[in-house]
């Protein structure tokens, strides 16, 4: 009895070990082929850069340049969808090892990131509801417009908000903002100009009221702490160059706005 007691106590220990094996073990965190997979943090809603398409897939400009400057430079990645702050917070903590969300290059940020050649040249916008009497940003002086928290747009906001009496509401994605204006509780939003404009081409219930503010235009980057994951930031860099030179990054932009 004590024999067979001792052999099922060797098969049990034999099967956990096994289990572990499966699991990954000291595996996780890399790829199939044992180099490192990249955590990437992203937004979820800045459409045509990050957005969930009809066939409910993730897509956009950001997503395909991520995914072609991966296969370029043969890295593994996984990709996030978690919102513009919580992107940033992830990056910051260490919970991620980069971001790309549309996100403006600026010496405030520059302090925290370390960032990537730019990849796109952004303006900033103000939109107002499609059958809106507005024709101007006189239209809605002293009237409650809302803005995307931690965005350029929003910093343009907040510079001309005592001259026009803006009160400003803050929220954390384009959806948001757009159903506040639709809803009536915001006279107007302001935007990133390419993300309104594929908006407004898509029928988003919103028009362009001022478009192209170059005052604020920026570039967008990819970016890792500061400090940080300076061997993924190469990568990038390089494979933005690469999939410029060969034309790749030209059709991705024009497969989006276009």
């Amino acid at each position: 009895m004590k024999k067979l007691v001792s052999i099922l106590a060797m098969m049990a220990l034999v099967v956990s070990m096994l289990a572990l094996t499966g699991c990954g073990g000291s595996d996780a965190g890399k790829s199939d082929e044992g180099g490192k997979k990249y955590v990437i943090a992203t937004d979820t809603v800045f459409a045509p850069f990050e957005f969930t398409d009809e066939n409910g897939e993730f897509v956009g400009i950001d997503v395909d340049i991520l995914a072609a400057i991966a296969e370029d430079q043969g890295f593994d990645y996984d990709l996030q969808s978690l919102g513009f702050d919580a992107a940033l917070a992830a990056v910051e903590s260490g919970q991620a090892d980069g971001m790309i969300a549309g996100m403006s290059i600026t010496d405030e940020r520059k302090e925290i990131y370390d960032f990537s050649d730019e990849y796109y040249d952004s303006t900033v916008c103000a939109a107002v509801k499609a059958d809106a009497d507005y024709a101007s940003l006189d239209d809605i002086k002293g009237q409650t417009v809302v803005v995307k928290t931690g965005t350029q747009s929003a910093a343009w906001a907040e510079e001309i908000s005592k001259d026009y009496d803006l009160k400003l509401v803050y929220k954390d994605d384009s959806a948001m903002m757009y159903q506040e204006v639709l809803s009536g509780n915001a006279a107007a939003c302001f935007e990133d100009f390419p993300v309104m404009a594929y908006g407004v081409s898509q029928d988003n219930g919103l028009k362009l009221l001022v478009e192209n503010q170059e005052s604020f235009a920026t570039p967008y980057g990819f970016a890792v702490k500061k400090g940080e994951n300076a061997e993924l930031l190469e990568k990038f860099n390089a494979g933005l160059k690469n999939i410029k030179d060969n034309g790749k990054y030209q059709e991705i932009v024009d497969s989006y706005t276009k």
